[in-house]
């Protein structure tokens, strides 16, 4: 009687992504996955430049902001036969257009800032609020963000600024309240789905209040979201700012923001480029570096796509085959 013994068979070949397992992964600080990635750390570093700048530059640069000289008026760029300040130029007035724009990136920064906090955090609050108890208090939350929103911001913001005077503490709050929307309905509905969950019933039988339960528990696990709102949310409000100032009803002078100096070089564009180029350069490396950053920390701190910051670039095309072994 003979015994016979089929040979192992191999089945077709498999392919396998070539990477790290998204184990190992979901433990690499965020910082070591912002240095893994060229382009978001290019924009991170613009961005803490320009923080930078905006918090210690005009200290630096002290009076040259504001001091005159019309025997230098409209001086090109690119040339240090006056001094390195005016490197960039000068203004029909004499001003440097270097100090300018550093004096103008406090201003800008210092209105857009505090407008997407103050909105993020009404916003937020009252979403999850509202979101956490629903019936009366979402339905309530719900219809007064959709009145906000089915005005245009910017109009909105004209016609206010119109109304008042055009301080900047007046730009701050109404650029703040008609972003509420933004932050409200996302909070609201992230927090309406967590509401549900099987810690969040763990947390209320074990007697935690509504503020204990959305402050632990609801609260964090929104924060990355919120963030990255945020992140994109402050390109709008510096471009509304920048186009509130090119109207003439934003930044006032004496005071200046980059909008502002947008606004008052479009009369000089075809004998003095330089005087409108450089802010609106400044707003768009600024709002470009802010979207980059946004779109790596949405992919950094999703669990289920953080994975894709860890694989090499020429490993994501390359598929290793593997053969099984069939008894």
């Amino acid at each position: 009687m003979s015994l016979d013994f089929d040979a192992p068979k191999t089945s077709e070949p498999e392919e396998v992504p070539a990477g790290k397992p998204a184990s190992r992964t979901s433990s690499a600080p965020l910082w070591r996955l912002l240095l893994r990635d060229r382009v978001a750390t290019v924009a991170a570093g613009i961005l803490v430049l320009v923080f930078l700048t905006a918090i210690f530059g005009p200290m630096l640069v002290g009076d040259a902001a504001t001091d005159q000289d019309l025997s230098r008026s409209n001086l090109p760029p690119f040339t240090l036969d006056t001094g390195w300040m005016n490197v960039l130029g000068t203004d029909p007035l004499g001003r440097s257009m270097l100090a300018r724009l550093i004096v103008a990136c406090q201003t800008t920064l210092s209105v857009a800032i505090p407008a997407v906090i103050l909105s993020a955090i009404v916003g937020s609050i009252i979403g999850m609020w509202a979101g956490y108890h629903r019936g009366w208090r979402e339905t309530t939350a719900m219809r007064v963000a959709d009145v906000i929103m089915s005005f245009p911001s910017l109009l909105m913001a004209v016609v206010v600024l119109y109304v008042f005077s055009p301080s900047a503490a007046n730009i701050v709050l109404i650029l703040a309240i008609t972003r509420i929307p933004i932050y409200l309905r996302t909070a609201r509905a992230e927090s309406a789905e967590l509401q549900s969950r099987l810690f969040v019933d763990a947390a209320r039988t074990f007697g935690a209040s509504s503020g204990a339960v959305i402050r632990r528990h609801v609260a964090p696990i929104l924060l990355p979201t919120l963030l990255t709102v945020a992140t994109l949310d402050f390109c709008f409000v510096m471009l509304a700012e920048s186009s509130l100032s090119f109207l003439g009803i934003g930044i006032q002078p004496p005071d200046v923001s980059w909008g502002l100096m947008v606004a008052q070089g479009r009369t000089y564009l075809q004998t003095a480029w330089w005087l409108s180029f450089f802010p609106g350069l400044a707003i768009v490396i600024t709002t470009v570096s802010a979207t980059v950053l946004a779109a790596w920390a949405r992919i950094a701190t999703d669990p289920a796509q953080r994975w894709r910051l860890t694989v090499p670039r020429s490993a994501k095309s390359r598929l290793v085959p593997v053969r099984k072994v069939v008894s």
